[in-house]
């Protein structure tokens, strides 16, 4: 039982456990436990220890994903970290959160891929297939990486020029999350679309900063000449944060081509970054000439045609780079990966993401 949990999750939750438990009596009605109004509650409690005793023994025998964990406080060494603090697990419904080494590849030859894949993004015609492969090769070395050693974005991208690429942004994202970046970002956020527009109306018609400010982005949205599907999603996307209460004037930024001076953008953490080439930058912009992701005060990738381009992508760099969300933000990123993503950690949604999941869902 213990094996088979380890292969869903290494760290399941009071509520998985739960679930194997139940699972057990269901398909062994004979272990079932006289006496008690569950019927298994006794074999939860049994399979937490299991579980633990299992992690132990995977630790010792090298694999990575639970031995990241070992060595906390003991008898032997009190000084060390509390045995439950700092645990590095996934959060965020990853799949491929820290796997071992390919079998037969070890550090040095991993690294050797990495200095190719360095030499490769220089070139100015990338051999993208080539590259594409390597990425895969060496993704367990990244992830042990990031993960262990939190390193700066700046720092972990120059060893990493790839991940600066779109296309290995989503690859990567997929990697990680077996789900697909684009295709199921654009495909669900489609499908809602209409609807959150009609809600963000529903909510300007009212009074408040967050109508006016509402009404303000609705008001652009309809002057613009061209009313197309890429409109309506920079424009969804664009008052999201609004909706759920959250303000934060730091992530939505403007800058015009013909400034000289840029705005200081060392202590900004995260931000999506719109380009005017004509005209004064304006705080609300859903047809920008361009657009690119700022992490860390350094421009990940730039030159991106569309807002919400920049939305997934931003979205997949913080698997990619195992950021947390903005903390402004926390309510829009969690919309993003529950609801349009359908990447479900267990956790109850807050009860603003739960409403606007079931207005969802209601036909108009």
């Amino acid at each position: 039982m213990a094996a088979v949990m380890h292969n869903f999750k290494p760290y399941p939750s009071d509520r998985d456990v739960g679930m194997a438990a139940e699972a057990l009596v269901t398909a062994h009605p004979c272990l079932k436990e006289l006496g008690s109004v569950s019927g298994w509650y006794g074999w939860k409690i049994f399979l937490k220890f299991k579980m633990g005793n299992y992690r132990t023994k995977l630790a010792r025998s090298g694999c990575v994903e639970v031995a990241v964990n070992s060595g906390k406080r003991s008898i032997n060494n009190p000084d060390k970290d509390h045995p439950h603090s700092k645990i590095k697990r996934a959060r965020r419904a990853e799949v491929n959160y820290l796997p071992n080494f390919p079998r037969g590849e070890n550090q040095t030859s991993l690294e050797e891929m990495r200095i190719q894949i360095l030499q490769e993004v220089e070139k100015s015609e990338k051999n993208l297939i080539l590259i594409e492969k390597l990425m895969q090769m060496t993704f367990a070395l990244r992830r042990q990486e990031i993960v262990q050693e939190n390193p700066l974005v700046r720092d972990f991208l120059e060893k990493w020029p790839a991940l600066r690429m779109e296309s290995q942004v989503s690859a990567e994202f997929q990697r990680i999350t077996n789900v697909n970046l684009r295709n199921q970002f654009f495909s669900e956020l489609d499908r809602h679309t209409l609807r959150l527009i009609a809600l963000y109306r529903q909510k300007a018609a009212r009074t408040g900063k967050v109508s006016e400010a509402l009404r303000e982005i609705l008001r652009i949205c309809d002057l613009q000449e061209v009313q197309d599907v890429h409109m309506k999603r920079n424009a969804a996307l664009r008052a999201l944060p609004l909706y759920l209460r959250e303000e934060d004037p730091e992530f939505f930024k403007s800058w015009s081509a013909e400034e000289v001076d840029r705005p200081d953008i060392t202590n900004t953490p995260v931000a999506i970054v719109s380009m005017v080439t004509e005209g004064t930058p304006s705080e609300v912009d859903l047809s920008p000439a361009s657009t690119a992701i700022l992490v860390e005060g350094d421009f990940v990738i730039s030159n991106i045609p569309r807002m919400a381009d920049s939305f997934a992508l931003l979205f997949g760099l913080m698997y990619v780079l195992h950021l947390d969300y903005p903390k402004k933000l926390i309510n829009t990123f969690t919309f993003i990966q529950k609801v349009l993503m359908g990447l479900d950690d267990g956790k109850p949604l807050k009860p603003c993401l739960l409403n606007l999941k079931n207005d969802l869902l209601l036909r108009e």
